[in-house]
């Protein structure tokens, strides 16, 4: 039931870092389908270039999925012939270029008599190491996706039973996974025993959700009991919710980037509001840097609340500055070469009367490679503001991130070739400052041992062999 819409690499969005999945899944519901359908449009920020559903009805499962946003991608009739009590979606954003169907998950397959699928998010960092075991042994690869060694994995430890092969596959992993594998029978998740990215269970009248975060069961009115731990694995069926340990041992590792910058404001990401902590960077940037400035402002949806936080704290009036055109679909036709920038343009404009002649704080969450910046920067000179400064509400990123964000290398990472000034000088900025790395620590309620901050100061809870790094699989 597969729908190919398009087998053509859609073009990267350079500049700004990006995640890529969000996994919703559903047991017990009676159109378990369209929830997963209403979930992942709750999580459609956390990948935008291909999605899927896979539903059961208890002995047979069915299949949709293509290039594209989740309303492009399914319509009512497409929701119908997925029918069942159960179901998993997933969306998903590329890492390194293979943005093509073949690579949409959830992955499915039949294998001893039995159907099962799986979506997860994360990067197995070992996954070449054993795709090479087993294509060596007699296995053939479908894909370039980690994701589907997990399947592998799983079909190997088969005979021992579901439950056991889930503990034999992560006992091979090693690295960054939220998963779930879904039977006709039922589901099971999972998450790697340091925890990087979240995975959280809820209630839907009788039945379960599993979700990549909150906002999502939000959606679908279900009620959030509580995350999936590192290195848990959760079984729902007819026999109801069980939770068994892997046998691993865990250490809670898990990404502050996600409360940085991936996650939606309105989840509940590692017990954490995701936009009070926002704000709370933005009073300790006000901490930090007391800037004498006419006005404070994000390139939505950038730094929104991390610039109210600061405006609140010092004073300085918040204003919008710029203003997003929300109506922006994934393709438009291209003007003349002589429109530079323009798929900047049609989605963030500039309101120049209240910015000429004004002394302007940028606010922003992250800068990667810089480029984003400097053009946000020559926007604001060009349509004459007095001075620009730019604030940013977490440490430089020094370091590569091996565990599913796309800057998978140090040498995309601005901060890792050029000092804070250097910086300044490339983006045209009057001034520019990074909230310390003690000060994003007192923004959080989590202990720091629990956190992974390897991307600013290169501390990799998991460590990251030189082959790993450079021949990992694409990461899901």
């Amino acid at each position: 039931m597969n729908q190919i819409s398009s087998t053509e690499p859609i073009e990267k969005r350079p500049g700004r870092p990006h995640d890529e999945c969000g996994v919703f899944a559903v047991y017990g519901h009676e159109q378990a389908a369209k929830m997963a359908y209403f979930g992942l449009y709750a999580l459609q920020h956390r990948g935008q270039e291909s999605t899927g559903i896979v539903a059961s009805d208890g002995r047979h499962i069915f299949e949709h999925k293509s290039m594209g946003l989740v309303p492009e991608v399914f319509t009512e009739e497409i929701l119908n012939r997925l029918p069942g009590h159960i179901a998993l979606g997933h969306v998903r954003y590329s890492t390194t270029g293979s943005s093509l169907l073949i690579n949409a998950q959830p992955f499915r397959v039949q294998y001893s008599g039995q159907s099962f699928a799986v979506a997860h998010n994360g990067n197995i960092l070992n996954a070449r190491q054993i795709r090479s075991e087993l294509e060596d042994s007699g296995s053939i690869f479908q894909t370039t996706m980690d994701t589907e060694v997990v399947l592998h994995l799983i079909a190997r430890s088969f005979k021992m039973g579901l439950e056991q092969a889930m503990i034999q596959t992560m006992m091979r992993m090693r690295g960054a996974y939220s998963m779930v594998v879904m039977t006709e029978k039922g589901l099971i998740a999972a998450k790697d025993p340091n925890g990087f990215r979240p995975l959280c269970l809820g209630r839907l009248n009788s039945g379960y959700i599993v979700a990549s975060e909150t906002c999502a069961l939000d959606l679908v009115e279900a009620e959030f009991m509580r995350e999936v731990e590192p290195g848990e694995i959760i079984i729902i069926n007819d026999q109801g919710l069980k939770s068994i340990p892997s046998g691993i041992p865990s250490r809670k590792s898990q990404c502050i980037f996600e409360l940085i910058y991936f996650a939606r404001p309105d989840s509940l990401v590692f017990g954490q509001n995701v936009y009070l902590f926002r704000k709370r960077q933005g009073e300790l940037l006000a901490e930090e840097f007391p800037i004498d400035a006419d006005l404070v402002m994000p390139f939505p949806d950038s730094g929104n609340y991390a610039a109210i936080g600061y405006a609140q704290a010092s004073g300085i009036p918040f204003e919008m500055g710029v203003i997003r055109n929300h109506y922006v679909g994934r393709t438009f036709i291209q003007p003349s070469q002589n429109m530079r920038d323009f798929g900047v343009k049609v989605k963030l404009n500039p309101v120049r009367e209240l910015l000429k002649g004004q002394r302007v704080i940028i606010m922003e969450d992250s800068i990667i490679r810089g480029t984003t910046a400097r053009s946000r920067v020559q926007t604001l000179r060009k349509i004459g503001a007095r001075e620009v400064h730019m604030l940013v509400s977490c440490p430089p990123h020094r370091f590569p991130c091996h565990y599913g964000i796309d800057f998978s290398t140090k040498g995309e990472l601005i901060a890792a070739r050029k000092s804070v000034e250097g910086i300044r000088q490339f983006t045209g900025l009057d001034s520019l400052g990074y909230l310390s790395i003690d000060s994003l620590k007192k923004a959080i309620d989590i202990p720091e041992d629990d956190l992974c901050l390897a991307c600013f100061n290169g501390n990799y809870p998991v460590p990251i062999d030189e082959a790993f790094s450079k021949y990992c699989l694409e990461p899901a």
